[in-house]
């Protein structure tokens, strides 16, 4: 399958699409043609006028900037930008992700304004048609984009077929020579925001899955803890008419539906904890906050995102700041407030659960002295909460200079990318704490007979489901393999 054609604004689903598919990807015709007309340009221009300064494709490394490069060293320029910034460190990226890299890196050159040469663009392609994963390193400034490209000059080294392999044995297994990467490939190919990328849209898509997971789990603890349907009624949410807030309610209300819930003229003298009456409010504002960082990290699919972008139709070479990481660093730190929302009052519901209320056993066990029961993940979860509370330091709010050179103000959007990456992560398996409690008191109102038995069918089935993974806790038990199951039922479950 092709990719998508430059006059086409890739959409979300779309790059899901074409990440979940086994087909191999192509150039369209228009961005091949698009490509090598900038390629022309630019090296037609350079050929007119050697002598002239063109930041990123004739001049020096380091200041002085303005030291020209001559024509027959600017192939080894090329090289000697990607050896010099694949300074890379800490945990490697995970290969899924390298995936992702890969995929956003050609759809950016693609547009045909980076004076990339097809044959560049097709090896990218190449690695990962053939599911050979460059090896990257998460830290480094622009180290994760350099050591993604050594593989083009046969440096580096590859994951392939579950090997770890030096890129110049993988590149001839294949019969594929290092490219002689001309006049300004280097710095295009370094040059971009393809790595928080990559982790902005795949954080996207656990998230849009982890808010429909919220709101079914926050059901289920609503049954279990015997709490009232009242605070989701349609009437409460058109005063205060927020899209993320009606959803939710109405999800609520839904889920709950044959639930035997208390009835209004039943309720207790103290309202549900906010934990529970206010699901709407708190998963409807990440709701909303999610639906913004979409609009953002979408866009930024469909920029190109270079420091000098080439315009052949407008005889124009631009040196600009598309490259800068700002808007993803701001909706990654968005996305991660929004996340850690949904972890935190999950957490509080899980408290409350086995904290011994409402007929419910302390630790949802039948004997509460001699066993812990579920108070103990509840723990757990309560740490994770706290990580995911110092994971939400804006990582933008700091920025580090380069000492006097002009990377003197960067956005820190890699950063934040790791960041909202850990607290998807944590999330997830906060959600299988809340899922594993709820599931245990819901058993236990049924055995007992008592207050809300949870009988809603879409309850049932997901309780159901649940249970074929994950049994009932009737004493204490090893404990971290049904957490680690919950965590993965939270991630892949179909929650719609």
């Amino acid at each position: 399958m092709p990719l998508l054609s430059p006059a086409h604004a890739l959409t979300l689903p779309e790059l899901a699409a074409a990440l979940q598919s086994r087909d191999a990807l192509t150039l369209p015709t228009e961005a091949v043609a698009r490509m090598q007309a900038c390629y022309d340009y630019l090296h037609h221009r350079l050929a007119a006028a050697p002598d002239q300064l063109l930041a990123d494709i004739n001049t020096g490394l380091n200041p002085p900037h303005n030291t020209v490069i001559q024509q027959d060293e600017q192939a080894q320029l090329q090289v000697n930008l990607l050896m010099s910034h694949a300074c890379g460190t800490g945990a490697e990226v995970p290969t899924a992700l390298v995936r992702r890299m890969l995929l956003l890196k050609v759809q950016g050159l693609s547009y045909g304004h980076s004076g990339v040469a097809v044959a560049t663009a097709k090896r990218l392609l190449d690695y990962f048609n053939r599911d050979v994963w460059p090896v990257v390193y998460e830290h480094g400034g622009p180290a994760p984009l350099a050591h993604l490209c050594l593989p083009l000059l046969g440096l580096g080294e590859v994951s392939y077929q579950g090997y770890r392999l030096a890129a110049s044995d993988v590149n001839s297994l294949f019969g594929w020579e290092p490219l002689p990467l001309q006049a300004h490939e280097a710095a295009a190919l370094l040059g971009g925001t393809q790595f928080a990328l990559a982790y902005a849209t795949e954080a996207l898509e656990r998230t849009q899955h982890l808010l429909n997971a919220a709101d079914v789990i926050g059901a289920l603890s609503t049954a279990a803890f015997g709490g009232h349907a009242q605070p989701f009624a349609e009437s409460l949410q058109r005063l205060r008419p927020h899209a993320g807030q009606a959803l939710v309610a109405a999800r609520l209300h839904g889920l709950l539906a044959g639930s035997e819930l208390p009835a209004p003229s039943d309720r207790e003298t103290e309202p549900d904890p906010y934990s529970f009456r206010c699901q709407p409010q708190v998963h409807g504002a990440s709701r909303d906050a999610v639906a913004y960082v979409a609009q953002t990290i979408e866009t930024e699919c469909n920029s190109v995102t270079d420091s000098l972008s080439i315009f052949p139709d407008e005889d124009l070479v631009l040196t600009g700041g598309n490259f800068h990481g700002q808007p993803l660093a701001l909706v990654l730190s968005h996305l991660s407030l929004a996340v850690a929302e949904l972890g935190s009052i999950s957490e509080r519901r899980t408290a409350q659960l086995v904290s011994g209320q409402r007929g419910l056993p302390a630790g949802l066990v039948a004997e509460p002295g001699l066993h812990a029961g579920l108070a103990m993940p509840h723990r757990t979860a309560a740490g994770l909460v706290s990580q995911n509370q110092q994971l939400c330091t804006p990582a933008s709010a700091v920025s580090f200079a380069d000492g006097g050179g002009p990377a003197d103000y960067v956005s820190m959007a890699a950063n934040a990318a790791t960041q909202a990456r850990r607290v998807v992560d944590n999330a997830e398996q906060i959600l299988g704490i809340e899922l594993l409690t709820a599931v245990q008191a819901l058993d236990l109102r049924r055995a007992a007979e008592t207050g809300a038995t949870g009988r809603s069918p879409a309850l049932e089935a997901v309780a159901a489901a649940f249970r074929e993974v994950v049994t009932f806790v009737p004493r204490d038990r090893v404990l971290s393999p049904d957490l680690h199951r919950a965590a993965r039922f939270v991630r892949e479950y179909a929650w719609q």
